[in-house]
C-alpha cells in the first residue's frame, strides 16, 4: 500500500494554511521540532496522525510530552527523527533505519548516505536566512522512497 508522509520542521509557533493545504491527504505527518506552540500539533492532528519531536526551542512546558529523538514505524520500514542533524549520536544503519528525518537549518535538503536516505524539509515558520518556506511529501511504496519538496514562499 502507498503512503503518503508529510514532512514539517521548524514551524516556530506559526501554523500556515499553505502548509496545512500541502499536507491534507498524508497519511500521517511527522513534525522534525521547533514546533513553538502546540497549535502547531493541534492544526496537524486534524489532517493525520502526528508524530513530532522537541526541538532546541521546544522548552516550555508543554513540550514535556515531545520526546528528543523518536522512531517512526511505517510496514516494514524504520524512520529516525532527530532535530539537529550534528547531535545525531547513532549509526543508523547499524541500528536498522532507513531514513533519518531532521530539520534545524531550515535548509530542505535529501541525500543518500550508507543506504539511508537523509531528508530535512527545510523550515515552515517564518522566513529566514533569505531561505525558502518549505514543507516535504515521503511517498513509501513497496520499499520505494520518493520526496517531493514543496515550495510554500510564493504562496506566503
Amino acid at each position: 500500500m502507498k503512503k503518503k508522509i508529510g514532512l514539517i520542521s521548524d514551524t516556530h509557533g506559526l501554523v500556515r494554511e499553505e502548509a496545512l493545504e500541502a499536507l491534507k491527504d498524508c497519511d500521517l505527518i511527522i513534525h522534525a521540532g521547533d514546533i513553538g506552540k502546540i497549535e502547531v500539533i493541534d492544526a496537524l492532528k486534524k489532517i493525520a496522525p502526528t508524530y513530532a519531536i522537541k526541538g532546541n526551542i521546544d522548552r516550555d512546558k508543554w513540550t514535556e510530552k515531545f520526546p528528543k529523538t523518536r522512531v517512526v514505524k511505517i510496514g516494514n520500514m524504520s524512520i529516525y527523527v532527530i532535530h539537529n542533524i550534528k547531535k545525531l549520536d547513532i549509526n543508523p544503519k547499524e541500528e536498522g533505519f532507513d531514513i533519518v528525518v531532521y530539520g534545524h537549518s531550515h535548509k530542505y535538503k535529501k541525500y543518500i548516505e550508507n543506504d539511508i536516505l537523509y531528508i530535512n524539509p527545510g523550515g515552515a515558520g517564518q522566513r529566514r536566512f533569505n531561505l525558502p518556506v518549505t514543507v516535504a511529501v515521503l511517498y513509501v511504496f513497496q520499499g520505494m522512497k520518493e520526496v517531493e519538496f514543496i515550495n510554500l514562499s510564493p504562496l506566503c
